[in-house]
């Protein structure tokens, strides 16, 4: 039978964790490298190497009512999108709240897990440990890895020839924290996706010219909308699920597309994306 529970990392996943296996009469123990709970959540003045960094005007892409923990609402006064900061502060009082921090090794970086000697007869795990230094190991009946992605980052500089010549500044958006640095610049923005739309906006407040590239076209979504909610409440329920799944693809792909071009028209700026089903899935993702 299933008791002793290791956590790996105390973000939002391992503390959901925490609290569902103390709810199922388990034994939970998490293991954090870093000194706080949030995870990505956790803003730096430097990108820390092997963590996910956030920068300094991130908001949340999903609204607070499709965000919080269903057992844990956020408070009447927050914001529809909140703020890294907000968020964070939100996350400790849920941990408070439902006492999960007693259940967490701060500054504990884990190693490697293996199986058991026993491990055939018995489904346990050994997971090896450091704190300040010192080694350990534990034995448990089950291990559940909540330290999340992204953590490494990708940059493949073969696809950019002459970069090595460029005699200007380039980087990650792992890097990146906020404006300082790119005053009066001529900025381009590599991908348009979440960070790479975030990062677009956030520099030109202080650009000379920014730049937006994208290889394939993407869907530009408000995050509010037209009737003033937020636009995953709006798009994100069990109806319209009922409804996409019940249409030919290419009808609810008109439909979609339909949506996304009453902001604005894709086509004038060059933003139809080339897999004219992603419209399907972005939407999908709320």
């Amino acid at each position: 039978m299933v008791k002793r529970v290791a956590i790996i990392g105390a973000g939002v996943s391992g503390l959901t964790s925490i609290k569902c296996c103390l709810d199922e009469g388990l034994e939970p123990t998490c293991f954090e490298k870093h000194d706080g709970i949030g995870g990505v959540w956790q803003f730096t003045e430097t990108a820390e190497e092997g963590r996910v960094n956030v920068y300094r005007s991130v908001v949340t892409n999903t609204s607070k009512e499709m965000t919080c923990f269903s057992d844990f609402p956020f408070p009447e006064d927050c914001p529809n999108y909140l703020h890294h900061a907000t968020l964070l502060e939100y996350i400790r009082t849920y941990a408070e709240h439902f006492h999960l921090l007693n259940f967490i090794h701060f500054k504990t970086t884990v190693c490697s897990i293996r199986k058991h000697p026993d491990f055939a007869s018995t489904g346990q795990w050994v997971v090896y440990t450091e704190t300040n230094g010192e080694q350990t190991s534990n034995v448990f009946d089950a291990v559940m890895v909540c330290s999340g992605c992204y953590a490494e980052i990708n940059l493949p500089l073969v696809s950019f020839p002459g970069i090595k010549n460029f005699k200007g500044h380039y980087l990650h958006s792992w890097e990146y924290k906020d404006q300082k640095g790119f005053e009066g610049k001529k900025v381009l923005v590599i991908g348009a996706g979440d960070s790479g739309g975030d990062l677009a906006v956030d520099i030109s407040r202080t650009g000379a010219k920014v730049f937006l590239s994208t290889r394939s076209g993407t869907w530009v979504y408000s995050r509010i909308s037209q009737a003033g909610w937020p636009l995953d409440m709006i798009f994100t329920t069990r109806f319209n699920k009922c409804i996409t799944s019940l249409l030919p693809t290419c009808i609810m792909l008109k439909i979609l597309e339909k949506k996304s071009n009453r902001w604005f028209n894709h086509e004038n700026y060059g933003l139809i994306p080339l897999s004219r089903d992603s419209t399907f899935r972005e939407l999908e993702k709320g």
